[in-house]
C-alpha cells in the first residue's frame, strides 16, 4: 500500500481537501475552495493524503491564533484510519511546522480516538474548548442600550478595519487563552467575516464600541458559526454583547436558519454564561492540544 502526502495544487485538490474535512466535521462549516486558496502561503499548507491514488485523508499547518505556535491538524476518511495514513499526514505536517521555525505546535481534538493517537506522539492537553448551540426559533429585535446603534458591515464596509483596532485588539488581549492571541489585520479582513450582511458593529457617538456576526455555511444554508463577540472595555457589562447576539440570532431568523453554533474557551465563563442566557445548549467539548518539535514517535 503506497501512502503519498503532498501539496494541494489545483482546485480540484482544495474541493477534495474539503470533501475530507466536511466528512470528518460534519458539524461545522468549511471556507470555499477558492478561500482556502485565497489563504494558501507559506505560512499556511493544504496537504492531500492518498492511497494508490485513492483520496485518503488531508492536512494543514500553518502559524496558530496563539502567538509563538504552530497548528497543525490531520483528518483521515473513516475506512482508511489504522492504515499508517494519520501518521504519514503528521510527519509531513511536523516537519513542514519545522521548516515554518515553531518549536511548539497545537491541534484540536474530539473523540477519544483522535485523543489517544496525538498522545502516542507527544501531544498534551493544554486547555479546553466548548461548543454551544442554539436552535432558532421566532427571534425578537434587540434591546439595545441608549445611545447605541447597530449597523450592519454591509451598510459601511470601513467599520470592519476600525472594529480591529477598537475592540478586536482588546478582545485577543483579554481572552482566556493559554498564551495571547495573534491575529493580524489582513487575518481579520480575510478570515474573520465572509457575508458583511451577517456582521454586525455598535456604535456610540460615532465610535465602534463593539461587534459580533455570523459566518454561514455555504453547503448547509439552515446553519451558521458565530463568529467573534467583542465589546470595547469601558462598555462593557452594559448589555452591548447581548444586543449584538440578539441582532445576529434574529438576522439568522429573517434568513430562515435552523441553528447557529460557537465556540468558547475553557476559562471565558462570562462568555459562555451569556450564550446560557441567550438560550445556547452545550454539545461538544474539544481538547487543545500541544507537542515540542520533533515530535516523539516520528523516526
Amino acid at each position: 500500500m503506497g501512502i503519498a502526502v503532498r501539496l494541494v495544487a489545483s482546485h480540484g485538490d482544495y474541493q477534495a481537501w474539503r470533501r475530507v474535512r466536511l466528512a470528518v466535521v460534519p458539524d461545522e462549516r468549511v471556507d470555499s475552495a477558492a478561500d482556502l486558496r485565497a489563504q494558501a502561503g507559506p505560512r499556511q499548507q493544504f496537504l492531500l493524503a492518498e492511497v494508490d491514488g485513492v483520496l485518503a485523508g488531508s492536512g494543514v499547518v500553518s502559524k496558530s491564533d496563539l502567538a509563538g505556535a504552530g497548528g497543525v491538524s490531520a483528518r483521515v476518511l473513516p475506512q482508511w484510519r489504522r492504515r499508517g495514513v494519520g501518521t504519514a499526514i503528521l510527519h509531513e505536517l511536523a516537519e513542514r511546522a519545522a521548516g515554518m521555525g515553531f518549536d511548539v505546535v497545537g491541534s484540536n481534538v474530539v473523540d477519544p480516538g483522535s485523543v489517544c493517537f496525538a498522545g502516542r506522539y507527544g501531544f498534551r492537553e493544554v486547555d479546553r474548548q466548548v461548543e454551544q448551540v442554539r436552535v432558532i426559533g421566532d427571534e425578537p429585535a434587540p434591546r439595545v442600550p441608549a445611545g447605541v446603534v447597530m449597523v450592519p458591515v454591509s451598510q459601511q464596509p470601513e467599520l470592519w478595519r476600525a472594529a480591529y483596532q477598537a475592540v478586536g485588539v482588546q478582545a485577543f488581549q483579554d481572552m482566556a487563552t493559554i498564551s495571547p492571541l495573534d491575529i493580524s489585520l489582513e487575518q481579520w479582513e480575510r478570515d474573520w467575516i465572509t457575508d458583511p450582511e451577517a456582521v454586525f458593529v455598535a456604535l456610540a457617538d460615532g465610535e465602534v464600541i463593539g461587534c459580533a456576526g455570523l459566518l454561514p455555511d455555504t453547503d448547509d444554508p439552515g446553519r451558521a458559526e458565530h463568529a467573534l463577540t467583542a465589546v470595547r472595555r469601558d462598555w462593557r457589562r452594559r448589555g452591548v454583547a447581548s444586543a449584538l447576539k440578539r441582532r445576529c440570532l434574529a438576522w439568522a431568523a429573517d434568513r430562515g436558519l435552523r441553528e447557529v453554533y460557537t465556540w468558547t474557551q475553557r476559562g471565558n465563563e462570562d462568555m459562555r454564561a451569556l450564550n446560557t442566557h441567550l438560550g445556547f445548549t452545550t454539545r461538544t467539548e474539544s481538547l487543545s492540544m500541544r507537542a515540542s518539535l520533533p515530535l516523539t514517535g516520528l523516526s
